[in-house]
């Protein structure tokens, strides 16, 4: 990306001079591009299912189709939902109840899941929402039997978030980050904590060992090695809590394959052993060298052989992102 108009000091003018910058200038051919990428890297790194949260208000109408259809073609598996938020309004909108983007984007979510798409209805935001986009969201959610996955307390901006989502919560809710929120929230959901992310955006740490609800691990979109973010969220929690051990990072990560259930009947070969989270925890250069996905019919297909992707032309993939990428760096 070129930088941005002036140098962002604070996570609210990261977002607007960033990644909502970033967020306006995608079309759809892009988006096929970045989610052929990172369903390759996912791949290689050994990650097999990907929880996506997805936003380009100037083309949503089928957004979540080109995503899961990339996925798709790399062979890894995808939740997808597109972030529903009141922040795109236009000259002459009205500046309370819901907007038309936020509309267009629960149309986009409803689309995806009527069709047989795996996911949840996204919500960008509390404080980027009305009451009425958040309880219509809720209420999309509950009508069509899935959660709401939406940013929670991430910065100080959104430190109400709580509040703002009593009442609303059910426990297939994915709250993401956290950071800001009380230890008694009382919000039902699994909180999935993002170190890497919270520390680029220097947003505090969330503290995640201090919650009684469930906690997944995420990436908040840098990339999908999970085994480096485990690495990074277990020293991340040792220089708050000396005394902890990788096995709590760990039962984060953890907690993310009972969100896919599905995908623990995949299986990877490493090129390192043994695969224990005290190992894990001080070790780099571990990767994945076969991967195999179940399909539902009980069949197994390697989609990895070698570290290399069997479906697609890496190559192909890569030249294809760089060219979305010159793109999209001469529309910004």
């Amino acid at each position: 990306m070129p930088a941005p108009p002036r140098t962002p000091t604070a996570f609210r003018e990261i977002l607007e001079q960033v990644w909502w910058r970033l967020d306006q200038a995608l079309d759809l051919e892009m988006i096929a591009a970045s989610a052929r990428l990172g369903a390759l890297e996912a791949l290689e790194a050994g990650c097999t299912a990907i929880i996506d949260h997805h936003e380009s208000p100037n083309a949503i109408d089928g957004s979540l189709a080109v995503i899961t259809d990339a996925c798709a073609e790399i062979g890894v598996r995808v939740d997808c939902s597109y972030g529903v938020t009141d922040r795109h309004r236009t000259a002459g909108e009205s500046s309370t109840g819901m907007s038309a983007a936020a509309l267009a984007g629960l149309a986009e979510n409803e689309r995806h899941l009527r069709a047989g798409g795996r996911g949840h209805v996204g919500v960008h935001a509390a404080f980027t929402c009305t009451d009425d986009t958040l309880h219509a969201a809720a209420g999309l959610a509950a009508d069509l039997g899935v959660g709401v996955h939406v940013h929670v307390a991430e910065g100080p901006d959104d430190a109400d978030a709580h509040q703002r989502l009593t009442g609303l919560t059910t426990t297939d809710w994915l709250l993401i980050h956290g950071v800001h929120l009380p230890d008694d929230h009382g919000l039902a959901g699994t909180i999935v904590h993002n170190p890497r992310s919270n520390m680029n955006n220097a947003v505090g740490y969330a503290r995640p060992a201090r919650f009684r609800g469930p906690v997944a691990l995420g990436t908040d979109g840098i990339g999908a090695d999970m085994l480096d973010e485990h690495r990074v969220s277990f020293v991340r929690h040792r220089e708050d809590d000396v005394t902890a051990g990788p096995d709590v990072a760990w039962s984060w990560l953890a907690t993310g394959w009972d969100l896919f259930p599905e995908a623990t009947a995949d299986r990877v070969r490493w090129n390192y052993s043994p695969m224990e989270p005290w190992h894990l925890a001080y070790s780099t250069g571990v990767a994945a060298r076969d991967v195999w996905v179940a399909g539902r019919d009980g069949s197994c297909e390697q989609v990895l052989a070698d570290g290399r992707a069997t479906r697609v032309d890496p190559d192909r993939i890569r030249a294809h992102a760089t060219e979305a990428a010159s793109r999209l760096f001469s529309r910004l």
